[in-house]
């Protein structure tokens, strides 16, 4: 008895062992591949790395890597139906956070191409989600944003702008709720020393309206804007909005141009 539990141990090690073996040899002859692919691609030798990405995906049809890159290569040649197909491809394999980041982006850049702007903001939402601090990808996403909206004007239909409609008040509620959380957070943590301050704050505004009352100027409630600070405030806030417009203008004059491809 022990002797067949012995042979069944030693049958199921080599068996392991070889399924290893053939698992590092593939990875082996992956990486050779896309190593060729890469140097290919660098060189503008466009139909090799093509093959060569194609050789690693009939190896292994779930390398992000090699679905990214080949995508990346029929972005490089204008060819956008092939590029957002491999994008799609790579998404679906994609594991880590960084990868779906970089292949929402282009995925996204394909469908602005393709003056879908629909999915191009979908895709660029996507993005952000796994890494919601790319100035690139928020570019994008508000320029997606904008084409969609006067595509919706020159004849989209009311579902469609119903949709943009409630893709503003989404975006809208997104930012209150997260503008609620700080301050709610920083309410948590300054309870304590608002109680201590509210006897002070009292007084303060006791000497306050004496001062009113002796100078019989008005006096600014601590905490309150002036009319003068709200105001400038106010512009302040429109000559941001104004650049940020001008800007997007800007590229819109020269053609509908989103922010670069993210590399591998």
């Amino acid at each position: 008895m022990h002797k067949i539990v012995f042979l069944l141990a030693l049958l199921f090690t080599a068996f392991v062992s070889s399924q290893t073996k053939e698992e590092l040899a593939l990875e082996k002859k992956s990486n050779k591949l896309l190593y060729k692919a890469r140097s290919n691609f660098e060189k503008g030798n466009f139909s090799e790395a093509e093959a060569n990405y194609r050789k690693v995906i009939a190896l292994d049809s779930k390398n992000t890597t090699a679905n990214y890159n080949l995508g990346h290569v029929y972005y490089k040649n204008k060819k956008n139906s092939e590029a957002g197909k491999r994008f799609v491809q790579a998404a679906e394999v994609a594991t880590t956070k960084e990868e779906k980041h970089k292949v929402y982006h282009n995925l996204g850049n394909t469908f602005m191409n393709d003056k879908n702007y629909k999915a191009a903001v979908e895709a660029y939402k996507n993005a952000l989600r796994n890494n919601p601090t790319d100035e690139e990808t928020r570019y994008n996403l508000a320029l997606a944003k904008q084409m969609l909206e006067q595509q919706g004007d020159d004849g989209g239909g009311e579902d469609e702008k119903e949709e943009q409609k409630k893709d503003k008040q989404e975006d809208k509620q997104d930012k209150k709720e997260g503008d609620n959380q700080e301050e709610n957070q920083d309410q948590n943590k300054g309870d304590e020393q608002e109680k201590e301050k509210d006897s002070q704050n009292k007084e303060d505004k006791e000497d306050s309206k004496e001062e009113k009352n002796d100078q019989g100027k008005p006096q600014q409630v601590e905490g309150q804007l002036s009319p003068q600070q709200i105001q400038s405030l106010l512009e302040a806030m429109n000559n941001q909005e104004k650049k940020v417009q001008d800007k997007i203008n800007a590229e819109k004059q020269k053609g509908v141009k989103t922010k670069p491809e993210k590399d591998w």
